[in-house]
């Protein structure tokens, strides 16, 4: 993390303190945040209201959140460097983090917001959000392919979690997962002897794709995470 998300950094550039001024103020727990007294230099969030002798110096910041379709073909970063990025076709996106990736080739739901400390809570693979998606390959499948999905593949040199999958048709299934490596269902795919020709992410947690459409997004309201 940046010293610039620290307390110290704030109360030296933003609030006019001297370094050694900040230090005692600091230790000796005159600086509230969220109205609790802190005494150690912890890294703060926009979201965070901070008091100096119950004097607001900086008051909490409204985050915006959105959840975005991402077509296929798009890719998931900000870099203006990559013809196909994110921010090159939706610039009015691009003060927004993501919470976790879809790959190129894949299409769905992404979850965009202005709040980091959320982004970052909910992509970390310790919380386990489930994340359903649709996927089309390029041959029939069968009860052994989803048997064979649910236990786990190898990839990567690991096993993979144990999985949910639904045969929706004969080249069609549902699968919901509690994890998230690079390009996870196209490689479990691969290893099974099938090629992915479509996927799509249609849930993030208790969060649904419905009715949007490749570009669309709508904002939301979250309370507490």
């Amino acid at each position: 993390m940046s010293i610039r998300n620290k307390l110290k950094y704030f109360l030296v550039h933003n609030a006019n303190f001297t370094n050694k001024e900040a230090d005692e103020l600091i230790r000796s727990g005159s600086i509230k945040i969220n109205n609790i007294s802190v005494f150690e230099n912890i890294i703060i969030y926009p979201e965070d209201r901070i008091l100096y002798n119950n004097n607001i110096i900086k008051e909490t910041v409204e985050h915006e959140y959105l959840l975005f379709y991402k077509p296929r073909d798009i890719e998931t970063t900000h870099n203006p460097k990559i013809e196909q990025s994110l921010v090159n076709h939706f610039p009015a996106l691009k003060h927004l983090f993501f919470a976790g990736r879809l790959d190129k080739d894949s299409e769905g739901l992404l979850l965009m917001t202005s709040d980091g400390k959320f982004a970052n809570e909910l992509a970390h693979p310790f919380n386990q959000k489930e994340k359903e998606y649709i996927v089309d390959v390029d041959k029939p499948i069968d009860n052994h392919f989803k048997e064979k999905m649910e236990k786990g593949i190898e990839i990567l040199g690991r096993l993979t979690a144990p999985c949910k999958v639904e045969l929706i048709n004969h080249t069609q299934f549902k699968i919901i997962l509690k994890e998230g490596k690079n390009r996870q269902i196209r490689r479990m795919c691969y290893k099974l002897d099938y090629k992915v020709t479509k996927l799509k992410r249609t849930r993030i947690a208790n969060w649904k794709l419905d009715d949007l459409t490749p570009g669309q997004w709508k904002s939301i309201q979250i309370a507490t995470y």
